[in-house]
C-alpha cells in the first residue's frame, strides 16, 4: 500500500520515514496564565500552527531528499532533522494537553488541540536525548528497508524487482526463496531497534496522557480508542464472509495447481504462493484461479499500455486526464519537474510508492519507480488521488491540513481506481471498443478485483492490531514473531513457506512497520472507496452492474467530490462522508453489493469443498 506525505502528514509523522523541522525555535507562547481562557488557547493555537507550517517546507525537503538519495550524509541529515522536530512538536503537544479543560473553547478549537496532543506518531518523552536516540533508530529503520535485499537463483535482487518477480513466478522452489530472503535480510536486522523504539515511544506517549503509542493512533477518529478498535471489528465482521469465501476458492485452485506436497486441500495457504510479497494482494495470480470460459477478460493493462508505447511519464499523465475530466485543474508544472517517476541508476531511494505536498501550497509530487504494467497504472491513479486532495485542502489552517481521517485520504484515489473500468479504458483510447468484455466475462472482471481488494482486508487489519499489541504489551518482545505468524494464520489463513521462530522479525519485511505509518488507514480506505464509489455512480446516473460503472468525465461527481475534498480535517469525518455520501456511518454494504455476483458464484464453486482454515 502506499503513503502520503502533506504538512501535517510530515508534522505528525515525526519520527518516521519522513522527519520534519530542521531549525530550532523558541517556544511560540509565553507562559501559560494561572487560569487560561480561550483567548489564551486560540492565541496559543495560532503561534503553534505558525511555528509549524514555517518549518514544514524544510523538513519536508530534507525527507524528500533522505527518501531519494540514500546515503549517510542524507540519513543523518533527516535524523537531526527529526529530533528537533520531534521534541517542537512533544512540546506543542504537551501544552496542548495543558488546556484540554478550560471551559468555553470553541469546538473547533478543541479539535485543534486533540490533533495537536495525539497526532505524533512516535513521541519521545521529555527525557533529555530521548528524541534524538528516537528519530536516529526511526531513520535507521526506514534506511534498512530501503536498501535492503532478497535472493533469487542465488543472486542479489533489490526490493521494487523482488516485488514484480514475486507476482510474476510460478515456480514454488524460487518464491520460497524469495520470500525468506526478503523476509531474513529485511526484517531480521530490525529487531533490537524496533524494540528499543517502541519502549522510547510509550515514554513519551504516557507523558502525552494516553496509556501507550497504539491508543494514542486509535484517538484521531473522533471518537475514543477503544471504540475505534470496535469499529474496525465491526466492519471486519461484515466483509468477513466474503474474504472467506474467496480464501476457499483461491486454495482449492493453488492446490490443482501445484498439488498436496506444495499446498493442501485443507487448512491455511502457503504465502508466497499468493502472488505478492507480503499475501497481502492476490491478483498477480490471477491466471492461476481465472474460471474457464469466464477467466480470460480479453486483456491485460499492462500489455496494452506496451503495445501503445506508453512510458512512465505518459502513464502519469493518463491518470491526470482522468481527474482533469471530472473538472480539477492541472498539475503544476512543478510536478512535472520535481517528481521521482522512475528508479534512478545511480543510487539507493525508497521505491515504495508516496504522494507529497512540499510547501503546503502547490508544490505536488509522487514518488514512485514505475513499471509499465497494470499494478503501477493503478497507483498512479490512488497516488494522484493524494496529490489532488492536499491541493484542494490548502487553504484550511495547518491543522486542518489532512484528510477527513488518514483513510479518507487513501480512499480517494482506490475510488477513482475503481473507474479503471473497459469503458474508462475505451475512452482514452487504451482498449478498442470490440475487445470490451461481454456480460459473461463479468465473474472474471470482479475476481481480478477481487483478489485484491477483498484479499487486502484482513491484512490491514492485522499489522495494527500487532502493533497495538506491541505498544500496550500484550504482545512482549520474545513473542514479536509468534504474534504476527499468529495473527497472519488467524486473519489472513495463510502460514509461512518455511518453520519461523523468534530469531527472525517478519514484521520488519513490511514497509509500513520500520517506516512506522499506521495501517488502520488503509483498512478503513477499502471500506470507504466502495462508499464513494457507490455514491459517485448513483450521483452520474448509473443504472448498470455496479462494477461497470465509470464517472471519468463527470464535473458534477467532481464538484460534489472537490467540495468534500476542499473540508480537509476541519470537521469531523463523518461530516466530510456525510457531505459527499448522504451518511454519516461507513458500512461494509457498498463493498458487498459492488461483490454481489462473484459471492454468489463463489459459494457455488465452494460447495462440497472443506473450507476455513
Amino acid at each position: 500500500m502506499k503513503v502520503m506525505i502533506s504538512a501535517l502528514a510530515l508534522a505528525t509523522m515525526l519520527a518516521s520515514a519522513g522527519p520534519v523541522f530542521a531549525k530550532k525555535a523558541d517556544t511560540p507562547v509565553s507562559e501559560a496564565a494561572k487560569a487560561p481562557t480561550p483567548v489564551d488557547v486560540d492565541r496559543f493555537l495560532a503561534a503553534a500552527e505558525k511555528e509549524l507550517y514555517d518549518y514544514t517546507v524544510d523538513a519536508s525537503r530534507t525527507a524528500w531528499v533522505n527518501n531519494t538519495y540514500i546515503t549517510d550524509d542524507t540519513d543523518a541529515l533527516a535524523a537531526e532533522s527529526g529530533a528537533e522536530g520531534t521534541e517542537k512538536a512533544v512540546r506543542l503537544a504537551l501544552e496542548a494537553a495543558k488546556y484540554q479543560k478550560v471551559t468555553g473553547l470553541s469546538d473547533d478549537t478543541k479539535r485543534k488541540l486533540d490533533i495537536l496532543r495525539g497526532g505524533i506518531v512516535l513521541p519521545a518523552p521529555t527525557t533529555p536525548g530521548a528524541a534524538t536516540e528516537l528519530n536516529q533508530i526511526a531513520t535507521r529503520l526506514n534506511s534498512t528497508y530501503g536498501k535492503g535485499r532478497g535472493t533469487l537463483d542465488g543472486k542479489e535482487i533489490n526490493g521494487s524487482d523482488i516485488e514484480a518477480a514475486m507476482g510474476e513466478s510460478r515456480d514454488p522452489a524460487k518464491l520460497q526463496e524469495m520470500w525468506v530472503s526478503w523476509h531474513d535480510n529485511v526484517g531480521g536486522p530490525m529487531r533490537e531497534d524496533y524494540a528499543k523504539m517502541v519502549a522510547i515511544a510509550n515514554k513519551g506517549a504516557v507523558e502525552l496522557g494516553y496509556k501507550d503509542v497504539g491508543a494514542m493512533w486509535r484517538s484521531q477518529y473522533d471518537m475514543p480508542a477503544d471504540e475505534f478498535a470496535k469499529l474496525t471489528d465491526r466492519l471486519w465482521a461484515q466483509v468477513k464472509p466474503l474474504y472467506d469465501d474467496l480464501h476457499c476458492y483461491t486454495r482449492t485452485k493453488l492446490n490443482e495447481k501445484y498439488g498436496d506436497e506444495v499446498q493442501a486441500k485443507s487448512g491455511p495457504i502457503r504465502a508466497d504462493l499468493l502472488g505478492n510479497m507480503w499475501a497481502q494482494e492476490w491478483g498477480n495470480i490471477y491466471d492461476v484461479v481465472a474460471p474457464k470460459g469466464a477467466g480470460d477478460i480479453g486483456y491485460d493493462i499492462g500489455e496494452l499500455l506496451a503495445k501503445r508505447g506508453d512510458d512512465p511519464i505518459k502513464m502519469v499523465k493518463v491518470g491526470e486526464g482522468f481527474y482533469s475530466s471530472l473538472g480539477f485543474s492541472p498539475l503544476p508544472e512543478t510536478f512535472w519537474k520535481r517528481s521521482q517517476f522512475t528508479k534512478p541508476a545511480d543510487r539507493e531511494v525508497v521505491c515504495h510508492a508516496s504522494a507529497w505536498d512540499v510547501d503546503n501550497k502547490d508544490d505536488l509530487r509522487i514518488k514512485m519507480c514505475i513499471k509499465v504494467n497494470a499494478d503501477d497504472f493503478i497507483t498512479i491513479h490512488h497516488e494522484l488521488g493524494h496529490n489532488y486532495y492536499q491541493r484542494a485542502y490548502n487553504k484550511q489552517s495547518f491543522l486542518h491540513l489532512n484528510g477527513a481521517n488518514d483513510g479518507f485520504h487513501e480512499a480517494i484515489g482506490d475510488f477513482v481506481a475503481l473507474s479503471i473500468t473497459p469503458d474508462y479504458l475505451v475512452n482514452i483510447g487504451l482498449l478498442d471498443q470490440t475487445n470490451v468484455p461481454a456480460e459473461d466475462k463479468d465473474i472474471g472482471l470482479l475476481l481480478r478485483q477481487a483478489m485484491d481488494k477483498v484479499a487486502f482486508l484482513p491484512f490491514s487489519l492485522l499489522v495494527d492490531k500487532w502493533r497495538w499489541g506491541v505498544f500496550n504489551g500484550t504482545i512482549p518482545t520474545r513473542f514479536y514473531n509468534t504474534a504476527w505468524t499468529d495473527l497472519r494464520l488467524q486473519y489472513q489463513g495463510i502460514t509461512p513457506p518455511v518453520e519461523r521462530s523468534e530469531a527472525n522479525f517478519d514484521p520488519g519485511a513490511k514497509y509500513h512497520i520500520p517506516g512506522n505509518t499506521p495501517y488502520s488507514r488503509y483498512f478503513l480506505a477499502r471500506i470507504l472507496q466502495f462508499q464513494f464509489y457507490k455514491a459517485a455512480c448513483e450521483q452520474a446516473g448509473w443504472t448498470g452492474p455496479l462494477h461497470r460503472c465509470s464517472f471519468y468525465g463527470n464535473k458534477e461527481v467532481g464538484a460534489k467530490l472537490n467540495r468534500m475534498l476542499k473540508m480537509g480535517a476541519s470537521k469531523p469525518w463523518p461530516d466530510a462522508l456525510e457531505a459527499f455520501t448522504g451518511s454519516r456511518a461507513m458500512d461494509g454494504r457498498a463493498m458487498l453489493d459492488y461483490f454481489a455476483p462473484l459471492q454468489a458464484w463463489l459459494k457455488k464453486q465452494n460447495e462440497g469443498k472443506q473450507c476455513g482454515w
